[in-house]
C-alpha cells in the first residue's frame, strides 16, 4: 500500500527481491498541475510498468474493501506513504501484520512530512524506522531502524526522498525473514519523546526575511516541489518562486531583511534576518524559470528594491 515517490521506489525493488508483492493498493488518479490534469500516483505507475496488480480504492473504511483484501489472503501488508488511514480491521487481516516504513528515526517526526522537517530542522542525521502497524499514526512499535548521515546539510527533499526510500526498501528486504521466523520482537516507541509534523499548505512557503539564511536556504531545499518556496515583488505585484539558493560568503547589501542587492561576483542576493541568500534558480510568476544573473540582466529595477 503506497501512493507518492518514497512509495515507489521502494515498491520497484522489493519487486525485484525474493518480496514481490502481489497487489498494490494506491490512491486514485489526481488532478495535478495548473491545467489539474489527471494523474496516477508514483506507484501506480510502477505496479502497472511491472504488470503487479493494483487498486485504487476510495476508502478502506467499508465492507468491499474488507472483502478485497481478504479475497487476496495477504501474508503480510507492506505499507509506505500510502495517504489513508488504514482501520485495525484491515491491519489483523494478514498472518504477519502491517509494517510501515517511515523515513525518520521514530518516534521523531510522526506524520507526512518526516523528510521536510529533517531539512527544515538542520538535522545532521536521519534514518528510517519499520514499524508494526497499529490505528494510530506512525505510533505502533518498532521492528527496526537504520541510520543515514552524509550530505543532509545540501541536499533536497527529492534526493533526501530517493536515499531514505533505498535505505528503507534495503532495511526491508533484510529483516522480513527475520520477521517471518518470529525472532524479532517489536520495542514500543517512546512517547514522551515522539514529536510529530504536518501537511503542508502553499502558504507554508512563503519566505520571512526576517529569519536567517541558514533557516531560509534550508525552506528552498525542503520545499523545492511541493509547496514551494516563494516571495512578493510588491512594486510589480507579483510572486517569484525560488528553486535554488545558496548562503552567501560574508557578502551583504547592508540593507533590512528582503532588499536585493547584486553580490560581488555579480549574482543576485537578498539580506535576511542574519546574512544573505544567493538566488541561483527562480521563476517570476507568469515567466520562465531562469537563473538569479539571468534574472537581473532582465529586470535591473529590482536591485535595490524590497522582497515581502
Amino acid at each position: 500500500m503506497g501512493s507518492g515517490d518514497f512509495a515507489a521506489i521502494i515498491l520497484e525493488k522489493l519487486s525485484s527481491s525474493p518480496f514481490r508483492p502481489t497487489a498494490v493498493f494506491t490512491q486514485p488518479d489526481k488532478p495535478v498541475g495548473r491545467k489539474q490534469v489527471l494523474s496516477p500516483s508514483p506507484a501506480k505507475k510502477i505496479a502497472a510498468s511491472l504488470g503487479l496488480n493494483f487498486f485504487e480504492p476510495k476508502s478502506l473504511k467499508n465492507e468491499e474493501a474488507i472483502r478485497l483484501i481478504k479475497s487476496l489472503t495477504p501474508d503480510i501488508i507492506i505499507v509506505a506513504d500510502y495517504g489513508k488511514i488504514i482501520p485495525k480491521n484491515i491491519l489483523d487481516i494478514p498472518k504477519y501484520g502491517a509494517l510501515n516504513i517511515h523515513p525518520s528515526v521514530l518516534p521523531k517526526y510522526r506524520g507526512a512530512t518526516p523528510i521536510q522537517y529533517t531539512i527544515l530542522s538542520g538535522d545532521q542525521k536521519t534514518g528510517v524506522s519499520v514499524i508494526l502497524m497499529d490505528e494510530l499514526v506512525d505510533h505502533g512499535p518498532i521492528v527496526a531502524t537504520a541510520d543515514y548521515e552524509p550530505e543532509i546539510y545540501k541536499i533536497g527533499r527529492v534526493e533526501l526522498t530517493k536515499k531514505m526510500a533505498d535505505l528503507g526498501a534495503e532495511l526491508l528486504i533484510k529483516i522480513l525473514p527475520r520477521w517471518f521466523s518470529g525472532e524479532i520482537k517489536p520495542v514500543p516507541q517512546n512517547e514522551s519523546a515522539a514529536t510529530y509534523t504536518k501537511i503542508l499548505s502553499k502558504e507554508d512557503g512563503k519566505i520571512n526575511w526576517e529569519k536567517s539564511v541558514k533557516e531560509i536556504e534550508r525552506q528552498v531545499r525542503a520545499f523545492e516541489d511541493w509547496p514551494g518556496t516563494w516571495t512578493e515583488w510588491p512594486e510589480e505585484n507579483k510572486k517569484i518562486k525560488i528553486f535554488r539558493a545558496e548562503i552567501a560568503d560574508n557578502s551583504t547589501g547592508g540593507g533590512k531583511p528582503g532588499k536585493i542587492f547584486i553580490a560581488r561576483n555579480g549574482e543576485m542576493a537578498v539580506d535576511c534576518g542574519t546574512g544573505s541568500l544567493l538566488i541561483k534558480e527562480l521563476q517570476l510568476e507568469g515567466k520562465n524559470k531562469i537563473t538569479g544573473k539571468e534574472f537581473l540582466r532582465g529586470y535591473p529595477e529590482i536591485v535595490g528594491a524590497f522582497l515581502i
